[in-house]
């Protein structure tokens, strides 16, 4: 989603890190990969989430293996001092910026503290609110003291590091560079079409290895309809289709399908910035025990998902035994009625003489999440609640009543939990505000014992399910079509938001003539 704008076992981590962070073989000249893409304003990792290009052109500190875990990438160890709770890297000495200047400790500072200034309104800020001094020892080694323990914290150094020469002084939210990146990583841009396509050819000079294929082209696509015909007529070697696109290509001679397992889960966010909200918040678990969750993810996305009643379940820390609101109608309009609310001769139930009902938005393009947003209307006009659905041009985060939200991760529980759900983080696009969602997840966040970690996830969950913040649907599994000519793809990663992740390994991917 866009908004316009602890410590591992470093030796065998070292030999993980090479996997995730690059490492390919040796470089057959020539072939081009082209993946359908959704549309780029700008390529700014330190201010977006989930832009599926970024771990192609950048890298951070650290980086995540296949299986999910923190390895390193341009940091190649690192210490954690608990009496100072300080982490100090060591880079990577001999990494250049695809300009050619070199990498140091200067540029993670830099970035790290473009996200931290408020003034530049990064959704991910609240990743890095615990870092009080951040300290540059010399070219290559950087250190970081917390005022407080952030168990995901080498999580969060993931973070794709950017150049401080070409950035110092620069805008964060506007920058042209963000238009004409510079990265560290194994491809570097070579053109940007807008609206068609964005090209990437291998960095010849990337301090892991080059990587096997030559060129990669972000074919813009956004349309879910239209990547399963391009991808028909061979324009793509690689997309992510719904279920049931990919379903045409399912023992197809010339294809593979990639069935991959997401932490991606879908609700609808209510936006308690709206009065309607303020008036009305206490009917929210009556919305969600209207929703057939199950029916919803059989007919718009054939099964491959599991219902979702909460943001852990595909975690560790997933507390199966809070309440999940299961589709009962019955309860829905009892809910409704100990409410107050009456039954109108439209059927539509009304309360202190107001229709109860919601204008359910759905981002243009995804035609999933619109079926899903439609499918669940017509269930809560069923238990008489008014709910319709609009696709606007533009998302208006505080005009509107509600969202279909999609998120997720397969990483730390923190990620996508503190910042979506805490009380005026970066990425609580619903103005949720709960002061026990807010105590428990502090309290994860900043120990490292699994067993408080646990507990204080389980009170988050239950804290969170009395008091809804979204009425979850369902995670969404991700379907990938690419041509039986490309291998190397991961088929046991658990991928994210929007599918991503799938690149974690792209330099050993290759293609055969």
């Amino acid at each position: 989603m866009k908004k316009n704008f602890l410590s591992l076992l470093l030796s065998a981590a070292l030999v993980l890190g090479l996997t995730a962070c690059g490492g390919g073989g040796g470089p057959a000249a020539g072939d081009t990969l082209i993946y359908a893409s959704g549309d780029y304003t700008r390529i700014n990792p330190a201010m977006d989430e989930h832009g599926e290009i970024n771990i192609l052109l950048f890298n951070g500190l650290t980086a995540h293996d296949g299986e999910n875990q923190v390895v390193p990438c341009l940091a190649k160890r690192w210490t954690f001092d608990e009496a100072s709770c300080t982490y100090t890297f060591y880079l990577e000495e001999d990494v250049k910026w695809h300009d050619g200047e070199p990498f140091t400790a200067e540029d993670v500072k830099f970035t790290i503290e473009a996200i931290m200034d408020p003034d530049n309104g990064s959704e991910n800020a609240p990743n890095y609110e615990d870092v009080e001094e951040i300290t540059v020892l010399d070219e290559h080694t950087i250190s970081f003291r917390l005022s407080a323990p952030n168990a995901a914290f080498l999580d969060y150094m993931t973070m794709a590091a950017l150049p401080k020469h070409l950035l110092e002084g620069e805008d964060m939210q506007t920058s042209g560079f963000f238009r004409a990146p510079v990265g560290t990583g194994p491809y570097k841009l070579a053109g940007w079409d807008e609206g068609q396509a964005i090209t990437l050819e291998r960095n010849e000079d990337y301090f892991q290895g080059p990587a096997n294929i030559g060129t990669i082209i972000f074919k813009i696509v956004p349309d879910d309809n239209a990547k399963a015909l391009q991808m028909q007529a061979g324009e793509l070697t690689l997309a992510h289709l719904t279920p049931k696109d990919t379903q045409l290509f399912q023992g197809k001679e010339g294809y593979a399908v990639y069935e991959m397992e997401t932490s991606d889960y879908r609700g609808i966010l209510f936006n308690f910035s709206n009065p309607y909200w303020t008036e009305n918040r206490d009917l929210i678990p009556a919305i969600c025990c209207a929703i057939d969750r199950q029916a919803i993810l059989d007919a718009v996305v054939l099964g491959r998902g599991v219902t979702a009643y909460g943001p852990l379940q595909r975690n560790v820390y997933n507390n199966e035994d809070v309440e999940r609101y299961d589709y009962d109608p019955a309860r829905a309009r009892s809910l409704l009625e100990e409410a107050g609310c009456v039954t109108g001769e439209n059927g539509f139930y009304t309360r202190n003489g107001q229709e109860v009902g919601f204008v359910l938005s759905v981002g243009a393009g995804d035609q999933v999440r619109l079926d899903m947003a439609q499918a669940a209307a017509q269930q809560l006009q069923a238990a008489g609640i008014n709910c319709t659905v609009d696709v606007p041009a533009k998302v208006d985060w505080g005009g509107q009543m509600a969202y279909l939200i999609g998120w997720g991760s397969p990483f730390d529980a923190d990620d996508h939990t503190y910042k979506v759900f805490g009380t005026g983080k970066g990425a609580n696009y619903s103005g949720y505000s709960n002061a026990l969602v807010d105590q428990y997840l502090t309290e994860a966040r900043q120990s490292d014992d699994p067993a408080v970690r646990k507990a204080a996830y389980a009170g988050f969950q239950t804290a969170l399910a009395e008091d809804p913040a979204f009425a979850f649907i369902c995670y969404v599994d991700a379907d990938y079509v690419a041509s039986s000519a490309l291998r190397g793809i991961a088929l046991d990663t658990v991928l994210g938001h929007h599918g991503v992740g799938i690149f974690w390994n792209v330099t050993q991917w290759t293609l055969e003539n």
